[in-house]
């Protein structure tokens, strides 16, 4: 009697069929949010999920200027950023950047959840955030997604 093989499947690049999904960011907090987008831009849905390679789907944000956070989070969070010369840190408020560049805030947080290394910069390519309801991939026909809140 021979021994059952098991075998570790790995994806390859070439195996790998991507998606594209919509996701709307109205009245939704920014963490739950982002988590769960940044889980299906690196593939953790699927099940040929490899960690050192992409197997993740396209993800576009829509209404990403109606975000908001739960509690005196939305008075108290501020994104701060230094510009290299002496004295030059900026901070900016969350009702600043929601005023100014609402798909700054959804792309941070989301950015902040992925690898930090070759293979992040590659995922957070495939994210498309916009302030609006309108977005100009209709042509790849994405999917709604109904996100657990």
């Amino acid at each position: 009697m021979e021994p059952s093989a098991k075998i570790t499947v790995s994806a390859k690049n070439e195996e790998i069929a991507r998606d594209w999904w919509c996701v709307d960011a109205t009245g939704m907090t920014v963490g739950r949010l982002a988590s769960q987008v940044a889980a299906i831009l690196r593939g953790k849905n699927k099940p040929l999920f490899t960690p050192h390679i992409d197997t993740g789907d396209f993800v576009i944000v829509i209404n990403a200027d109606k975000v908001v956070f739960e509690g005196k989070r939305a008075e108290m969070k501020e994104y701060k950023h230094h510009t290299g010369y002496p004295g030059g840190q900026i901070t900016r408020s969350f009702k600043q950047l929601i005023q100014t560049n609402p798909t700054f805030v959804v792309e941070h947080a989301v950015r902040g959840m992925l690898p930090k290394n070759r293979l992040g910069r590659k995922i957070i390519k495939k994210l498309k955030v916009y302030a609006g309801s309108e977005h100009p991939h209709l042509a790849q026909m994405p999917k709604e997604l109904k996100l657990k809140y």
